[in-house]
């Protein structure tokens, strides 16, 4: 998946619920906050432009692999 470097800004306790979340399903938080901006998009109105569907749908199955790697991973841990 295409990455790309930004720089935000978000209030303290934004963050805090984003660290905690983020741990709490095993991965990073730039993973989580992607995902969750991408969730409030599609939420809000976003759809992709026709031909960005496809690959939108791939980011979103590698999302849930993800994820599903990582409780798996924390399953095994105990």
């Amino acid at each position: 998946m295409a990455t790309r470097k930004v720089t935000l800004s978000l209030d303290a306790s934004a963050v805090e619920y984003a660290e905690r979340a983020a741990k709490a399903h095993g991965v990073s938080l730039s993973s989580w906050l992607s995902k969750a901006a991408r969730r409030e998009a599609v939420r809000t109105g976003y759809r992709p432009a026709r031909q960005n569907a496809q690959a939108a749908e791939r980011l979103a199955a590698a999302d849930e692999a993800e994820v599903a790697a990582a409780e798996k991973e924390l399953r095994a841990e105990g």
